[in-house]
């Protein structure tokens, strides 16, 4: 992945200041650190609203930003995964706090106060981080001011038993290109968005993902799938239930679903896309 533009903050007129000596770029700067203040982000190809979704950043994840276009976007370096891209700059602020909690449920509502009666502000999705100041009832206090059920609250720390259990949730969320959230994700959003919340690093795209994340099985071996065998084509990656089904975010059903495997393997191999690798988590 050397120089993986993904990856790699890079560009012929800047480059962060950590590629000096690596990458040839008119001028390095150390770049400054901010937090995604919005609970979802879209980080894309170009400075554009209608330019590619490459993913998503989530409520209170950092991001070292490099340049910024004086038009309302800016140029940076995720800091969870690592990818590279163009954000909206007024979904940026600088830290105040370290977040505290993590949303671990698909969605939950941020209330101004302590009752579920009131209008909610903020919706925010799995994953998103946040700084509880206090505890009132059964809702936790942000820095914000916000009142979340403390339920849908886990320390940074606390972690999912079972990442295959995780991706389950999300079936029947809708296919989204460069999503990482239940309001709309893409295959290898929902396998990183599982593995991380079962505390396990994961890179963004799928291609990432079967070069760097577990040992690949023989195809002896991989006869006899388990739960959490992770199944990759060009472009796309499922993950194993057990040894009969699948769950993966699709475009063929435009949603996350539940299929047989072979069946999904049959179908995706009629339009010409072959199995290229099955990797086990061990």
């Amino acid at each position: 992945m050397d120089d993986d533009p993904r990856l790699t903050p890079a560009r012929g007129d800047i480059a962060a200041k950590y590629l000096q000596g690596k990458v040839k770029a008119a001028r390095f700067v150390a770049g400054e650190e901010f937090e995604i203040s919005q609970p979802l982000v879209p980080l894309r190809r170009a400075p554009s609203p209608d330019a590619e979704l490459m993913t998503q950043a989530l409520k209170g994840e950092r991001v070292t930003i490099y340049d910024r276009n004086g038009e309302g976007w800016a140029w940076g370096q995720l800091g969870s995964d690592g990818y590279v891209g163009w954000l909206p700059d007024s979904a940026l602020r600088k830290p105040a706090t370290s977040p505290t909690h993590r949303i671990t449920v698909l969605r939950t509502f941020a209330f101004p106060g302590p009752s579920i009666k009131l209008p909610p502000v903020e919706t925010l999705t799995m994953e998103a981080r946040l700084t509880v100041l206090d505890e009132e009832g059964p809702f936790a206090v942000t820095s914000e001011g916000w009142y979340l059920p403390g339920q849908h609250l886990g320390l940074l720390d606390s972690y999912a038993a079972d990442f295959v259990a995780v991706a389950e949730q999300f079936v029947g969320t809708p296919y989204l290109w460069g999503g990482k959230s239940s309001l709309g994700i893409d295959c290898s959003g929902l396998v990183q968005l599982s593995l991380v919340a079962a505390g396990i690093r994961c890179p963004r795209d799928s291609d990432m993902q079967q070069d760097e994340l577990g040992r690949e099985l023989s195809p002896q071996g991989a006869k006899e799938f388990r739960r959490g065998d992770l199944i990759f084509w060009k472009g796309h990656v499922a993950l194993a239930r057990d040894t009969q089904t699948i769950v993966h975010a699709n475009a063929h059903h435009m949603a996350t679903t539940i299929e047989n495997t072979r069946e999904a393997i049959a179908r995706i191999a009629a339009a010409g896309n072959e199995v290229t690798a099955i990797k086990r988590l061990e």
